[in-house]
C-alpha cells in the first residue's frame, strides 16, 4: 500500500472532531425530518392539485367523494363521510352541491330505508376522469426525480401511513359514542 493511500484511510470507528457520530447530525437534519418532508410534499401537491379541482363543487373534498364512489358498492352518506373523513353535516352540503351539478345522485338504501345511498353519475365519472388526468400531470411534476418503481413504492407506503392516520382519527370518535 502506498503512503498516500494509507494516509487517506481512517480506522472505521474513528471520527474527526468535525464529524458527529452516526445518528446525531443526520437525525437532526431538516432533510431527514418527517414533518418537514410531509409539509413540503403536501404544499407542493396542494398547489398543483388546487388548479385541477378548482371547477369541481367542493374542490378537493368533491374530488375525494367522487373517487370514493367510483369503485364498488354505493355507500350510505354516513359511511361515505367516514371514509373520506368529513363531518356528516359537511358531507350533506357537499352532496347537495355535487347532486346539483349532476355528478352524484342519492337514493334510499334498499337494505335500510332510513339511510341514503350515494351513487356517482355518468357525468360524475366523466368529470372525475378529467380531474384525474389533470392531477396526474401535477403528480408527475412532483415525482419527476423518482423512477416508476420508486413512485409506486412511495404511493404504496403513503397509502399505508394514510390508512393508519385514518384509523387513529376515527378511533377516538368511536370511543366517544
Amino acid at each position: 500500500m502506498s503512503a498516500s493511500t494509507s494516509e487517506n484511510k481512517k480506522p472505521r470507528n474513528e471520527t474527526s472532531h468535525h464529524e458527529k457520530p452516526r445518528g446525531e447530525a443526520e437525525d437532526l437534519a431538516l432533510e431527514t425530518d418527517l414533518g418537514w418532508a410531509i409539509r413540503m410534499v403536501s404544499g407542493a401537491f396542494s398547489r398543483g392539485a388546487t388548479e385541477s379541482v378548482a371547477d369541481l363543487p367542493g374542490k378537493a373534498r368533491g374530488y375525494l367523494v367522487l373517487v370514493a364512489l367510483a369503485g364498488g358498492e354505493p355507500p350510505s352518506q354516513l359511511a361515505l363521510a367516514k371514509e373520506v373523513s368529513l363531518d356528516r353535516t359537511v358531507m350533506t352540503y357537499l352532496l347537495d352541491d355535487l347532486e346539483a351539478h349532476e355528478l352524484v345522485t342519492r337514493r334510499p338504501d334498499p337494505r335500510d330505508r332510513r339511510a341514503r345511498q350515494v351513487l356517482i353519475t355518468d357525468t360524475g365519472r366523466t368529470r372525475l376522469g378529467q380531474v384525474r388526468r389533470s392531477l396526474a400531470a401535477a403528480e408527475a411534476r412532483l415525482l419527476t426525480d423518482l423512477d416508476d418503481q420508486d413512485a409506486q413504492q412511495l404511493r404504496t407506503l403513503l397509502s399505508r401511513v394514510a390508512q393508519t392516520a385514518q384509523r387513529e382519527l376515527i378511533a377516538p370518535e368511536e370511543e366517544n359514542c
